[in-house]
Parts: structure tokens; C-alpha cells; sequence
């Protein structure tokens, strides 16, 4: 079960990601309207497009993983994009996280070193 968590932690990489890069993304374009404007910040935008990759990368590896391994032990793994998210709204955005969120995180590491025993 070793090589599920790691294909596990690969494909929360592959979602924190592409979370980040949409928060970015967000942040440049306009507000939404149904103008060309608008859709010229969609469109032109390289995080927004970058987003759409690592989701998309995210969930080809989703169903590699619920092909192979019992759906019981793979899902909660999807648990750990949560953990690195995160992580991710600290490095990059500087939200600060209290104490109760970190034992959140500490219990959510620990639920899923549980289930890939």
C-alpha cells in the first residue's frame, strides 16, 4: 500500500496545485461579465490554463488509482490535498493558521497513515 499513498500524496500535489494556480488566475481576471474583456482575462490567462492541467492531471491519476486499489482505502486519501492546501495558502498567500487547524491537519496525516496500512 505504499505505492497507493504515493500515488496518493502525487495526485493532492497535482490538486493543491491547481487550486493555488486558480486563486491566482482569479486574482487577474475581471470581474466576471459577458463581456470580450472579460473573456480575453480567461483566455489569456496562463495560470487559469495551468489550473485546468493539473486538474486535469489530477483526475486522470484519480482513475488510475480507483481502478487499482479498493475505493475504501483510496478515497480518503484525497483527504491529504486538503493538508497541502493548506500549506500552500501559508507559502503563498501568508494566511496564518492557528493551532486548532494544525491538529486538524495532524489528524488528517494520521487517519491516512491508518487506512494505507
Amino acid at each position: 500500500m505504499f505505492r497507493l499513498l504515493l500515488l496518493a500524496i502525487s495526485q493532492s500535489v497535482m490538486l493543491a496545485a491547481g487550486q493555488v494556480l486558480l486563486k491566482f488566475a482569479l486574482q487577474r481576471m475581471e470581474p466576471f461579465a459577458m463581456t470580450a474583456r472579460f473573456w480575453q482575462s480567461v483566455l489569456l490567462n496562463w495560470q487559469f490554463a495551468a489550473c485546468g492541467l493539473m486538474f486535469g492531471g489530477a483526475s486522470l491519476l484519480w482513475m488510475y488509482i480507483v481502478k487499482h486499489y479498493p475505493l475504501s482505502m483510496a478515497y480518503p486519501m484525497v483527504s491529504l490535498s486538503y493538508v497541502l492546501g493548506m500549506i500552500a495558502s501559508i507559502v503563498f498567500f501568508h494566511e496564518t493558521v492557528d493551532a486548532t487547524k494544525w491538529i486538524g491537519v495532524a489528524l488528517i496525516v494520521l487517519g491516512c497513515c491508518l487506512i494505507a496500512k
